[in-house]
């Protein structure tokens, strides 16, 4: 599983020109599924991401976590993410999950989420148009 985390003021997400999620202080999750995921990667990506700081102390020392700044989350799938990019100039998707199990685990990850901060999300599958203000700008590539 792979999640790419920015810092954000704010960001919204618009399916058929209509906001279906938005957040202000938080983080956008861009979760990309991979073939080999499974609940216990979820979690621990989940655990990963509300964990991982990235957010401003006093002292100006990304030492706190979304969770410590009462941010939210705006997640979104992003099948691209497990690409293979190494050669050529045409991705391959072979390493992403199939859509069943790809919508499955990107929901249980909205759901887990959503026990422990305010979660808002796009639609699986969907065209989506993703606007966002990156804080900082700070982005971070996860893995579990």
């Amino acid at each position: 599983m792979i999640a790419l985390i920015q810092r954000v003021s704010e960001a919204s997400v618009k399916v058929d020109g209509e906001i279906v999620g938005s957040i202000e202080q938080g983080l956008l999750v861009l979760l990309g599924v991979e073939k080999t995921d499974d609940e216990a990667k979820t979690k621990r990506m989940l655990e990963r991401v509300t964990q991982y700081r990235v957010f401003e102390d006093d002292a100006g020392k990304m030492n706190l976590n979304v969770q410590d700044v009462g941010g939210s989350l705006l997640v979104v799938s992003q099948f691209t993410l497990p690409a293979d990019t190494k050669k050529g100039t045409r991705a391959g998707f072979s390493r992403g999950a199939p859509p069943a199990q790809a919508k499955e685990l990107y929901e249980r990850f909205i759901e887990l989420s959503a026990q422990q901060l305010p979660t808002q999300s796009g639609i699986f599958a969907a065209d989506m148009k993703v606007s966002l203000i990156n804080d900082g700008p700070v982005t971070f590539w996860l893995e579990a």
